[in-house]
């Protein structure tokens, strides 16, 4: 876990108990590539080194488990089948290269590449069945409604998107059964009652899909706020190239949890810089909606400082 994660999850934590709320760890585990043997707990372990706890999650239990998405599966399905029966969503059969070679709009946002162009969107019933005799569907998507979507961020104000002009129509599942990132987030903040949702502003753009996807699903969906990302000292969006070591290697060579909180805090104007201090020291007066929308700038000369 790199330290911008850890702000964000501190925030997240400051905003949970600041509000007397509760918190919910979840696991998103569907990518397969990226969930190897032993990172969920290392995980787990590095943030309850910096403080944080949660009331519900895997290792912990709750009225809402399993935790673990990938455990989660049967729920995904039993969503795209009532998305199906209300003909919201349909089986496309084009690959990447023919969106590409399709689409002549700009990008929409980074995780869907080019807008999709609907080729599938309008097909009959025989020419689906033709498609299908030629191989199986790359995967479902949801039929984007034309017009804006309006919804307000605790950090980032009024916004306004129109998920037809800038996405298309965007994928739900794919045809091996997982469920794509926007879809179940949905149906597990539904289904675990979630009424607040903070995280990177990355994820800013994929707000207006989600909400389309409450919508379709019968729910009242959560208060959104996407905090700034972290940045090193080029304004870069902070890696490994910056020097920046990980809140493990950080743990692992001697660093003191406090000291790092309060580098994490400084960064959004919580505290001092130079403090050392405990996440539960920051709860008193914390307001997300204080933040700065600016990035935060973290450079390598005060990470290497955690290590003296």
């Amino acid at each position: 876990m790199h330290l911008g994660n850890a702000r964000t999850a501190l925030l997240a934590w400051l905003d949970a108990r600041a509000r007397g709320g509760r918190l919910a760890m979840r696991v998103e585990d569907l990518d397969g590539p990226r969930v190897r043997p032993g990172l969920e707990g290392r995980i787990l372990a590095e943030l309850r080194w910096l403080g944080l706890d949660w009331d519900e999650g895997p290792d912990v239990g709750g009225p809402h488990a399993p935790y673990r998405q990938s455990e989660r599966l049967g729920r995904y399905a039993a969503a795209l089948a009532r998305l199906r029966e209300a003909g919201l969503v349909y089986e496309c059969f084009c690959s990447r290269a023919e969106i590409a070679a399709a689409s002549h709009a700009p990008h929409g946002p980074a995780d869907e590449g080019p807008r999709y162009p609907g080729i599938c969107a309008q097909f009959t019933k025989d020419e689906r069945d033709a498609r299908a005799a030629r191989g199986k569907p790359a995967a479902w998507r949801f039929r984007a409604p034309a017009g804006e979507l309006r919804f307000e961020d605790a950090v980032f104000g009024p916004q306004a998107v129109d998920v037809a002009a800038s996405t298309g129509d965007f994928v739900v599942m794919r045809a091996d059964g997982v469920p794509a990132y926007q879809l179940a987030v949905v149906v597990d903040d539904l289904a675990m009652e979630v009424t607040d949702v903070v995280r990177g502003s990355d994820l800013l753009s994929s707000t207006a899909r989600q909400l389309l996807l409450w919508r379709a699903l019968g729910g009242a969906p959560p208060r959104f706020a996407h905090v700034p990302l972290v940045v090193g000292d080029d304004g870069a969006r902070l890696a490994k190239r910056h020097g920046a070591l990980s809140v493990g290697e950080l743990r692992e060579r001697g660093a003191d949890p406090r000291a790092v909180v309060g580098l994490l805090a400084a960064s959004a104007g919580l505290c001092a810089p130079g403090l050392r201090v405990g996440p539960a020291e920051l709860v008193r007066g914390f307001a997300i909606e204080r933040l700065s929308r600016e990035p935060a700038r973290l450079g390598a000369d005060a990470v290497a400082a955690l290590l003296r």
